[in-house]
Formats: structure tokens, C-alpha cells, sequence
């Protein structure tokens, strides 16, 4: 009996130490995210300053739209960039986070298998 109180102890342990290590794992992964979200934020604030300015002082209507036109493009290609990469950084952080639970299931998988064996 005690040596089954203990296991139980064992893996109670180790199923806290799992979750702990996977709340670890979320969290810096959310703070990996959210930094690179403030910095697309950032860069794209001063951006857009700038193009502001230029087209302000742009001498023709035309030039004006050329400006704005193409400003609007390469914030575009900016913004989808960065969305991809924030995209894989949340796929990274998900397996991150699955992983000590992942193991905590193949130990779970491999004992009951075990377990199971000695009653058959």
C-alpha cells in the first residue's frame, strides 16, 4: 500500500512539474509575441509618419498618389510578413507548450500498459 501512495506522490509530482514547465513555456512564448507585435507596432507608427510627411510635402496630386500608393503597398507586404512570423512564433509556442505534457502521457501511456500486462 504505501509503495502505491508513493507512486501516486511520484506522479503527482511530476504531472505539477509538467504543467508548470508548460506554463513557463506559454508564457515566454507570449512575451516573445508580444514584443514583436509592439515593435511591428512601433515601426509601423514612424512609418507612416514618414510617408505622411512626404506626401505632405508632395508638389503634385500626382506624385501625392504615387507616394501614398506605393507607402500602402510596402505597408502591406510589411504587415503580412510580420503576421507570418507571429503566425510560426504561435505554432513554436503551442509545441512548447505540449511538449512536458506530451511526455506526462507517454509515461501515463507506458505505466497502464504495464499495469495491464501484470493483470492479464
Amino acid at each position: 500500500m504505501m509503495k502505491n501512495f508513493e507512486e501516486l506522490q511520484t506522479i503527482g509530482k511530476d504531472n505539477l512539474d509538467a504543467a508548470v514547465a508548460s506554463a513557463t513555456a506559454l508564457t515566454s512564448g507570449l512575451q516573445t509575441i508580444a514584443t514583436e507585435m509592439a515593435d511591428f507596432a512601433r515601426t509601423s507608427f514612424e512609418t507612416g509618419a514618414a510617408a505622411f510627411e512626404e506626401v505632405l510635402q508632395a508638389k503634385s496630386v500626382e506624385k501625392a498618389v504615387d507616394l501614398q500608393t506605393k507607402f500602402a503597398k510596402t505597408a502591406y507586404e510589411g504587415y503580412v510578413e510580420k503576421m507570418g512570423k507571429v503566425g510560426e512564433l504561435y505554432v513554436e509556442t503551442a509545441k512548447d507548450v505540449y511538449k512536458p505534457i506530451e511526455a506526462r502521457v507517454g509515461e501515463f501511456s507506458k505505466t497502464v500498459t504495464a499495469d495491464a500486462k501484470k493483470v492479464a
